[in-house]
């Protein structure tokens, strides 16, 4: 028996689909792998976690699927490791750790949520939990977080696990991080200034940067923006470009009701931030079709607008050369994406109780450290961040959770309506690359949203 939301949803099931989430919202070179980063060190299996609950909550024995994405190698073999410590501890629960690919993951979700066969445990791209919270799929956890737990994990993790009926629905082992890489001898050589937390570029000083290195021998496209991932379809190019829209205080959507992208996506501060982005591909600033994702690796690039999955094989490339910088500030402050994927327990599980036990183990600091050791994401935790050698106080990434923590991060729109938002968006994103009017995209794309939300009368909140 579907809810009432449940025919509304059909609608958004093709916009949903084309959502290839990614980890940290972008996503490597072909397109069903993960943009978690190469592990920065193998994982490593963590010491049991002290005082984890070692048999189901009704003492008898229990089994439970699980449902993940198929990211990369590592990541799985941190997940299974994950599982394994959870089993060495357990006797009473069985996880049956189910993975499907990520091309086609969440039509695969959707199609169970449907057909009434979900998982008890799922993982889920950030902004697609709203769509399945308010299509009745998920529980709230917010009767299994104690508080202590809860205030332990980063803001932004929360803020991106709370649908618009205040309840907490999902957490994350870990969260993104958007910001400039930069080859420091670039710009020396340019005599560009290297922005800080407390000084971070203007718009105007990182336009004349660009345009500084641009100058520079060996310098093709002074700004790799990744457009390598795709664009139609692909959920970096929300995920990284809305941080430039929100930082000239514009939106996608009406925040405060999610009722109208009119004036909004097509209002006037997005309208500036998209011809400015334009303009890197019409000015020659950046490529519009990069034959690959190694330019700036390979020189012909000096900053490479991207998110920390990046870390890894930059460093290895450029080593102490490789710079990180904060994002500029374009008029209202400097924003950054975040969000990333995470957990819930499904309405069709029959035992969240014992699903619970399962998730709090796996969002423990050391199992969470096992596996942003893999992928390289910023750890979710305060607890466990403390102990991370690349986020920690000293870490090379550390500007990610300083970033987060100055209140930088932004959640990518909180409503059902995600899923056609991010695709008008994409549709809009591309077309003005290719050289389309700004003002009409931006109106095409306010169209798009608001007859979805017409279509699904509001997406009403009981």
């Amino acid at each position: 028996m579907y809810s009432r939301r449940s025919i509304g949803l059909l609608t958004l099931f093709v916009a949903l689909a084309m959502l290839t989430a990614a980890c940290g919202g972008g996503q490597a070179a072909t397109p069903t792998t993960s943009a978690a980063a190469a592990p920065t060190a193998a994982p490593t299996e963590a010491a049991p976690t002290e005082g984890a609950p070692t048999e189901a909550p009704s003492g008898e024995a229990v089994t439970l699927d699980l449902w993940f994405h198929s990211g990369r190698g590592a990541e799985r073999d941190a997940l299974q490791t994950i599982l394994d410590n959870f089993a060495a501890q357990n006797t009473n629960i069985t996880v049956n750790a189910i993975e499907l690919p990520e091309g086609s993951y969440n039509d695969q979700v959707q199609a169970a949520a449907f057909a009434d066969t979900l998982p008890c445990l799922l993982d889920f791209d950030g902004p697609n939990m709203y769509n399945y919270a308010w299509g009745g799929f998920l529980i709230p956890l917010d009767d299994y977080v104690p508080a202590d737990m809860k205030d332990d994990f980063l803001p932004s993790i929360v803020n991106q696990g709370t649908f618009q009926d205040g309840k907490l629905y999902s957490l994350g082992q870990f969260d993104s991080g958007l910001a400039l890489y930069a080859n420091k001898q670039y710009l020396e050589d340019a005599n560009v200034r290297i922005p800080t937390l407390d000084e971070p570029w203007t718009g105007d000083e990182f336009m004349s940067a660009l345009n500084s290195l641009k100058a520079l021998d060996g310098v093709e496209y002074p700004l790799d923006t990744k457009l390598n991932y795709g664009i139609v379809g692909n959920e970096w190019v929300s995920y990284g470009f809305t941080p430039v829209i929100w930082s000239y205080g514009g939106s996608l959507i009406d925040r405060d009701t999610y009722q109208t992208a009119d004036g909004y996506i097509n209002g006037q501060a997005t309208v500036d931030a998209m011809s400015l982005i334009q303009s890197w591909y019409q000015d020659g600033l950046a490529n519009p079709q990069p034959a690959g994702d190694t330019e700036f690796t390979d020189g012909v690039a000096a900053i490479s607008w991207v998110g920390h999955w990046a870390y890894a094989g930059y460093k290895d490339a450029m080593g102490d050369n490789l710079l990180l910088l904060p994002m500029p500030d374009f008029g209202t402050g400097p924003k950054t994406g975040m969000g990333s994927w995470n957990w819930g327990i499904t309405s069709r599980c029959a035992n969240p109780d014992a699903a619970w036990t399962v998730l709090d183990f796996i969002l423990q600091p050391d199992q969470i450290l096992v596996m942003t050791n893999a992928n390289g994401a910023v750890p979710a935790r305060r607890s466990a961040l403390s102990q991370s050698d690349l986020y920690g106080p000293d870490g090379f990434l550390n500007l990610y959770v300083q970033q987060i923590d100055m209140g930088w991060a932004m959640p990518r729109a909180i409503t059902p309506a995600y899923p056609a938002i991010t695709t008008a968006f994409q549709t809009a994103f591309g077309n003005i690359v290719d050289g389309a009017d700004v003002q009409s995209e931006m109106d095409k794309a306010a169209q798009s949203i608001d007859q979805d939300i017409q279509n699904n009368n509001g997406y009403p909140i009981d």
